[in-house]
């Protein structure tokens, strides 16, 4: 038994009114696309610890993940390469961004996004992040080694940086404005 053709055409204006209300709805469709580094605001808190990202210095970092339109923010590059890195990791990662520190304040970090993948890190430098020691974060190679003769601490290519270099342990009790 064939359709209608006036069924038919129901059929095919409903499918393109649907396939319309959806386009119109970009807040409620899914995150999927590539992602582009955000800057944080006074108020903008950690996502692990509810810190004002503000109100303390060194790098950041922000990971965003597929499905959601908000990036997750982070005190510091520590704490995304533990997210990242844990194997119970579950949801799927778009991208991961960190602060250029050759092109931002230590004390006052704003904005100097760079993608977390090609950055260059130092960690155990005598510099203090939010949670105390941290990986400073660098888009290029000759900033991180002038960094590190500078202040101290070990280069490090994303790629090197291992879960047990990325251990959250002991962090809270640099802070001192907890």
């Amino acid at each position: 038994m064939k359709p209608s053709p006036t069924l038919t055409r129901r059929r095919c204006l409903g499918c393109a009114g649907m396939a319309m209300f959806s386009a119109l709805l970009p807040g409620c469709a899914r995150e999927d696309g590539p992602a582009t580094a955000q800057d944080f605001s006074d108020a903008t808190a950690c996502a692990l610890d509810g810190m004002l990202l503000a109100e303390y210095p060194g790098p950041k970092a922000q990971i965003h993940h597929q499905g959601d339109a908000k990036p997750q923010f982070l005190c510091d590059p520590v704490e995304m390469f533990s997210l990242l890195l844990r194997p119970e990791q579950v949801k799927a990662v778009r991208a991961a961004f960190v602060q250029d520190m050759e092109k931002t304040d230590w004390e006052r970090p704003r904005q100097a996004w760079i993608d977390a993948k090609t950055a260059f890190y130092v960690r155990d430098s005598r510099l203090m992040g939010a949670m105390g020691p941290t990986f400073a974060s660098f888009a290029r190679r000759e900033a991180a080694e002038a960094f590190a003769k500078t202040h101290g601490g070990q280069l490090l290519a994303y790629a090197e940086v291992t879960p047990e270099l990325a251990d959250l342990s002991g962090g809270g009790q640099h802070d001192q404005k907890m």
